[in-house]
């Protein structure tokens, strides 16, 4: 298998919340271990999420967890994410569906490069860039 780009990203004990939304929007298979899952008895964060991976119909993989005690949570200043290719029908949704309760840094429009960019931070804090390639 080849190497891949996958992000991960760190929340504040909104992680299992912040998965399933990633998954309705993107579509996919979900699987979340707990702390507790990994031994930890600590209850004020045996619940919490050690590890989430979504893996998308499109291929595309997201991973996150909880920050434990002891870690320092920096919310969406480590993480960016890009959304990139020439399908803009499914660029579009992707965009709708993340900007919902969310900022819009840049509108999704034209750009002088040629492509269509936006982006926003979700209500999460984690900032998205889309851009759309002309087809060719």
């Amino acid at each position: 298998m080849a190497s891949r780009l996958t992000p991960y990203i760190a929340f504040n004990g909104n992680a299992r919340e912040a998965m399933q939304f990633y998954q309705e929007v993107f579509g996919g298979e979900l699987a979340s271990n707990t702390f507790a899952e990994f031994g930890e008895q600590d209850a004020s964060y045996a619940d919490l999420i050690m590890h989430s991976q979504l893996d998308t119909p499109g291929g595309y993989v997201l991973m996150a967890s909880d920050t434990p005690p002891g870690m320092e949570y920096r919310p969406g200043r480590t993480v960016t994410m890009i959304l990139h290719g020439d399908d803009e029908q499914e660029l579009r949704g992707f965009w709708e569906g993340l900007r919902a309760g969310g900022t819009v840094i840049t509108e999704l429009a034209p750009q002088m490069w040629g492509d269509i960019y936006g982006e926003c931070q979700d209500k999460f804090g984690v900032t998205w860039m889309v851009n759309i390639s002309p087809r060719g």
